[in-house]
């Protein structure tokens, strides 16, 4: 799959995922075979401001590339200054991909006309693409839903309009912004978009496995797909998914100690990126997605959660994969089931 000139090595992507994708999380992804990473959505108030939590949002390391940053927003001038911030960084920190949030459900979002609220002003849409696309050689995309709600669901016409005002891809989100994260994805929707136009369409929604991945594009055929919840504590599932569409190979899930290992890896480097404390509190969900499904998982978590420092929730998940190991269940590692709630994705 290309996006205007950056090409990509498979089609299947990570998700910008609101307070997930760290820079820790989309290393690991692009590790295990993740075509592409993006980061969490930024404001681009925030960033034509310099403000050092958002400049810290989209820091990212050499080998993550190809790298989308997200950008929220909805005023066309203010998003076009955004996209000339981001265009104008040194080589190393300049990203590869521009996109726009226009999937996010939550009302913090959407009250300031940004987000999911988007679709419902398709005008609005093309002149922020359009101000985005003539202020930059980066490739500007977008994220998007079905529509505000079933009685509004445009995503053709969005599509269409974003393919007409210069966006190079459009990734869509097979739910309403009513819908929110409930429910089944109408990936029917994704194959009409995609008979639409002529620009990349990436299908989002109900990935949960990599079979479900191989349907996804068999079904409607897409051109790539983007997983964000299946992702959670499992970068291993790209791996999986090129294996099964590249072979035909069905690969088992990761053991209980590639897990745990790997929870130990991720903290290590969220220290690195964002300091001991930081990282003591934001570890917590990512080690609960890493050991849901294990014995005794439950009462890992709560003690997890009562950590307060790196090095406490290290010794803790040790101790854990040693426990683990004396009852001869290192090797254990069922499937993890799909998470819910929490830990949104963007859109």
């Amino acid at each position: 799959m290309k996006i205007g000139d950056v090409q990509l090595e498979s089609p299947f992507v990570l998700a910008p995922l609101a307070g997930v994708s760290d820079s820790p999380f989309r290393q690991l992804a692009r590790e295990q075979g993740a075509a592409a990473v993006y980061t969490e959505m930024v404001s681009s108030d925030g960033l034509i401001r310099g403000n050092k939590m958002t400049m810290d949002y989209i820091a990212f390391e050499p080998h993550e590339r190809p790298i989308g940053v997200q950008l929220f927003g909805s005023d066309p001038a203010v998003m076009a200054d955004a996209t000339r911030v981001l265009s104008e960084l040194p080589p190393e920190q300049r990203p590869d991909l521009i996109d726009i949030n226009m999937g996010c459900p939550v009302r913090k979002v959407v009250t300031r006309n940004a987000g999911a609220a988007l679709l419902q002003d398709v005008p609005l849409i093309e002149r922020i693409v359009s101000a985005m696309a003539a202020a930059s050689d980066l490739p500007v995309t977008a994220k998007i839903r079905l529509g505000w709600d079933g009685q509004s669901r445009n995503v053709v016409d969005v599509a269409r309009a974003l393919e007409g005002a210069g966006a190079k891809a459009v990734a869509i989100h097979a739910r309403t912004r009513a819908e929110k994260f409930e429910g089944h994805a109408h990936w029917d929707m994704i194959a009409a978009a995609k008979q639409a136009v002529g620009i990349p369409v990436i299908g989002n929604g109900d990935v949960r496995t990599p079979a479900d991945a191989v349907r996804m594009l068999e079904q409607t055929g897409c051109d790539g797909v983007m997983l964000g919840r299946a992702a959670f504590g499992d970068p291993w599932v790209f791996k999986r998914i090129l294996a099964l569409a590249e072979r035909g190979e069905e690969l088992a899930p990761p053991t209980a100690e590639e897990r745990l290992q790997a929870g130990v890896r991720h903290l290590g480097m969220l220290v690195k990126t964002a300091g001991e404390s930081v990282a003591a509190k934001e570890m917590r969900k990512h080690v609960a997605w890493y050991i849901k499904g294990l014995p005794h998982s439950h009462k890992v978590r709560e003690q997890v959660n009562r950590t307060r420092s790196a090095a406490e929730m290290v010794e803790l998940l040790n101790l854990y994969l040693s426990e683990l190991a004396a009852h001869g269940l290192d090797r254990f590692a069922p499937e993890p089931s799909p998470p819910t709630g929490g830990g949104g994705a963007s859109g």
